[in-house]
C-alpha cells in the first residue's frame, strides 16, 4: 500500500490561504502560487498549469516525483522548503522490469478505462471527449497571455470568414470563457489594459460568428461585453469595430435607426481613428441610410467613405480592420448602393462596385466573396439579364456550398423570389430549384 506523503500536505497546510484569513493554504491555491512562481522566475517567462489534482496526486503519492525541475523549485519556494526531501518527494528508482513483461493490449484498455465495445458507442465516445479537470487558469498573467489571446482571435476571425459562423461557434465561445477568468488575474496596468483589448477582440469575434449563425440574442449579449472590454482597455480602434458590427446587424435585423445610433457613437472622437475604420463606418452609415430608402444621403456617405478610404495607409491600421482592403470597400459600399439600385437608381454603380469586390476577394474571404456574388446575381436577375443571373447565380451556389452562413441562406432565398419572375426560362427554373435545395444550410 502506497504512504500518502504526509510532508507535503504539513507543508501546505503550514501556510496561510492568501483569499481566507486564518485559513490554510489550499491546493488549488498552490497550484496557482506555483504556477505564478514559475512564470516569474524564467527567463523567458514560462507558462506552466498545474492544478488542484496534481497537487493531490503529490500528497496522496500517486505522483511522487514531479518531473518538472521548475515545478520542484516553485514547490519549494511557496511552501519554504529547502530541500525536495522536506516535501517529502522522492526520486523513484529505476523499474526491473521491462516493457515486454507487460500485456501490451491490457494496458490500452486499463489507459482509456473503456472496452473495445464501448468505443462503439456513441455515449462512450462522448466520454472520452468530456473533460475531467477544467483547464485552470493562471493567477498571474502577462504580455504572452494576451498575444495568446489576440493569436486565438485571429485564427477564428480568419476561419469564420473563410467558413462562416455556424462551424466553430461553439469552439470560439469556450475559448472565450477560459480568456474571461484571465481578467480575474494578477499583472501590471499595462497588461490589464492590453487583456481587456485582447478579451473584447475575441468576442467581437464570437459575436459576429452568433450574429452570422442568427443567434442574435447571444450576440447581441456578446457585443455589449466586447464593448465594455474596448472601453476598459482604452482601445478605440476595437471599439469603433465592435460598434460597426453592432449596426450591421441591426441593420440586416430590419431596424436601420438603431443601425444609425451605433454609428453615431462609433464616430465620437472619429480623430482618433484611421481613415481605414471612418470608411468602414460611413460605409455603415450609408447602409442604414439605403434601408430607410433615403436615396441621395445614401450616396453622399458612400462619397464621404470612398474619400476616408483612398486616404489609408494598410501598414497603419489595426489588426481589426485588416481585412478591409479595396476589395471589402468595393463590395460594402455595393451593398448600399445595392438597395438604392432595387429603387432604380444607381444601378450600374452598385453592379460595378459587386462585380470588381467579386474578382478582387482573395481565397481567405469565402463569405464576403460569396454574398457580394449572390447580391450581384440577385440585382442583375432584376434589372437585367436573367440568363446572365443564373450563370453569376451558378458560380455562388457553389460557393454557398462550403459556407455555414445563415446570411448567405438568406440571400440565396432572395435570388430565388426574383427568379419567380422569370420561371418560364429553364436556365432560371433549374437554378430555382437547386436553391430550393441547398438553402437549408445553417
Amino acid at each position: 500500500m502506497v504512504e500518502p506523503n504526509d510532508h507535503l500536505k504539513q507543508a501546505r497546510e503550514r501556510v496561510e490561504s492568501p483569499r481566507s484569513t486564518g485559513q490554510p493554504l489550499s491546493r488549488q491555491e498552490l497550484a496557482e502560487l506555483v504556477n505564478a512562481w514559475v512564470y516569474d522566475n524564467t527567463k523567458p517567462p514560462r507558462v506552466i498549469e498545474i492544478s488542484a489534482n496534481y497537487i493531490g496526486k503529490l500528497e496522496r503519492r500517486k505522483i511522487s516525483w514531479p518531473q518538472d525541475p521548475d515545478v520542484r523549485s516553485g514547490l519549494r519556494a511557496v511552501l519554504g522548503a529547502k530541500t525536495d526531501a522536506e516535501l517529502g518527494l522522492r526520486r523513484p528508482r529505476r523499474a526491473r522490469s521491462t516493457v515486454a513483461d507487460v500485456d501490451r493490449q491490457q494496458f490500452i484498455k486499463a489507459a482509456l478505462g473503456v472496452t473495445a465495445a464501448a468505443v462503439g458507442r456513441q455515449r462512450g465516445l462522448a466520454e472520452l471527449v468530456a473533460p475531467t479537470q477544467p483547464t485552470p487558469v493562471p493567477s498571474v498573467v502577462g504580455l504572452t497571455h494576451v498575444d495568446e489571446v489576440r493569436a486565438a482571435a485571429q485564427v477564428f476571425s480568419s476561419m469564420d470568414a473563410r467558413y462562416g459562423g455556424g462551424l466553430i461557434r461553439e469552439a470560439v465561445r469556450a475559448q472565450l470563457r477560459y480568456c474571461v477568468e484571465l481578467l480575474n488575474a494578477a499583472c501590471s496596468e499595462q497588461v490589464r489594459a492590453e487583456m481587456f483589448s485582447a478579451v473584447g477582440y475575441l468576442a467581437h469575434v464570437a459575436g459576429f460568428m452568433l450574429f452570422d449563425a442568427y443567434s442574435h440574442d447571444d450576440a447581441r449579449k456578446i457585443f455589449r461585453f466586447a464593448l465594455q472590454c474596448a472601453e476598459e482597455g482604452q482601445d478605440w480602434h476595437l471599439r469603433a469595430k465592435i460598434l460597426s458590427s453592432m449596426a450591421r446587424q441591426e441593420i440586416w435585423c430590419g431596424d436601420p435607426d438603431a443601425g444609425l445610433t451605433f454609428i453615431e457613437l462609433a464616430m465620437v472622437r472619429s480623430d482618433r481613428l484611421t481613415s481605414t475604420e471612418r470608411a468602414m463606418l460611413h460605409t455603415g452609415r450609408a447602409r442604414a441610410l439605403a434601408k430607410l430608402h433615403r436615396i441621395q444621403e445614401t450616396a453622399t456617405a458612400v462619397g464621404v467613405a470612398d474619400d476616408e478610404f483612398s486616404q489609408s495607409r494598410p501598414e497603419n491600421e489595426s489588426v481589426y480592420v485588416r481585412y478591409y482592403d479595396q476589395w471589402q470597400h468595393l463590395g460594402d459600399t455595393g451593398h448600399a448602393l445595392w438597395d438604392s439600385a432595387m429603387d432604380g437608381h444607381f444601378v450600374s454603380e452598385a453592379r460595378h462596385r459587386l462585380a470588381t469586390a467579386v474578382d478582387g476577394h482573395g481565397a481567405e474571404f469565402v463569405r464576403a466573396r460569396t454574398i457580394s456574388q449572390i447580391k450581384l446575381a440577385s440585382l442583375v436577375m432584376a434589372t437585367g439579364d436573367p440568363h446572365e443571373a443564373v450563370a453569376i447565380g451558378w458560380d455562388a451556389l457553389d460557393a454557398a456550398g462550403a459556407l455555414r452562413s445563415r446570411r448567405a441562406a438568406d440571400d440565396l432565398r432572395d435570388l430565388r423570389q426574383f427568379g419567380d419572375r422569370h420561371r418560364k426560362e429553364t436556365d432560371v427554373a433549374e437554378l430555382c430549384q437547386r436553391i430550393g435545395s441547398a438553402v437549408v444550410i445553417t
